[in-house]
């Protein structure tokens, strides 16, 4: 394979994978490794160097709390030297030489764009600094706690089937509502000022198909809230799915 890419932890499930173990395999066998850490950045420590990997990529908006519209990459100086460069290169990251030709600049800078948004790169600057101050490995833990709390208590709902499965489970929680399409539940759990979102069904077919579900309900609590808020946000699914989703 050209290329081994692994996504950290799923937008619909709270699995974490085994991405340290995946990079000793891709490193002894020599191929380049990938992991999509948007969902895990900012409430697990990631440290490049255990994780052997060749690029990083991961979004602000999620648990590292930054604006939308920004994120990072990181490339590993291996793949630096091996010429690697992006799909589209633009006068940030080469130089125009001759007629026909171009020359990257040296490190990963190559892969940016030229045109960007500055105050979108201040938040994230800004974002990340507060994560590491605040301590990535002791929010998650205490994320991953409130997340264990509602798991199980919805697991406990009748009509109410938790969906997170794997050995290794993070802040992300995932329930399908027994006949109840979750865009509805998330709207009345709105109503109620409880803020969750829905996984639908194209957002990760072959994992939803294999769980038969249509959609699921997405709580992801982070390490400011308390388990009093956890609580009324599992008593309210609770409640939705013995009325039928009748609000």
């Amino acid at each position: 394979p050209r290329l081994v890419a692994v996504t950290h932890v799923p937008t619909n499930s709270g699995l974490v994978q085994p991405v340290e173990a995946v990079g000793e395999i891709c490193e002894a066998a020599g191929v380049p490794y990938l992991i999509d850490a948007c969902q895990s950045v900012g409430q697990i420590p990631l440290d490049v160097g255990r994780l052997k990997c060749d690029f990083l990529s991961a979004t602000a908006r999620k648990f590292l709390r930054g604006p939308r519209g920004v994120g990072f990459l990181y490339v590993s100086d291996r793949m630096l030297a091996t010429g690697a460069q992006p799909l589209l290169v633009d006068m940030r990251g080469a130089e125009w030489t001759a007629a026909d030709e171009y020359t990257l600049v040296d490190g990963a800078r190559r892969f940016e764009n030229w045109e960007f948004a500055y105050a979108q790169h201040l938040g994230l600057g800004e974002a990340a600094g507060y994560a590491l101050r605040v301590d990535v490995a002791e929010g998650g833990r205490r994320a991953s706690e409130l997340a264990a709390h509602a798991r199980e208590r919805l697991g406990g709902a009748d009509g109410v089937r938790v969906l997170d499965r794997g050995p290794s489970l993070c802040a992300i929680v995932t329930a399908e509502v027994a006949k109840c399409d979750a865009r509805a539940v998330v709207a009345m759990l709105r109503g109620r000022g409880i803020n969750t979102s829905a996984s639908l069904r194209g957002y990760a077919l072959l994992d939803m198909d294999a769980k038969q579900a249509a959609s699921a309900v997405r709580l992801s609590p982070h390490y400011y809230n308390t388990q009093k808020e956890v609580d009324a946000a599992v008593d309210a699914i609770a409640e939705i799915a013995r009325s039928g989703c009748a609000g």
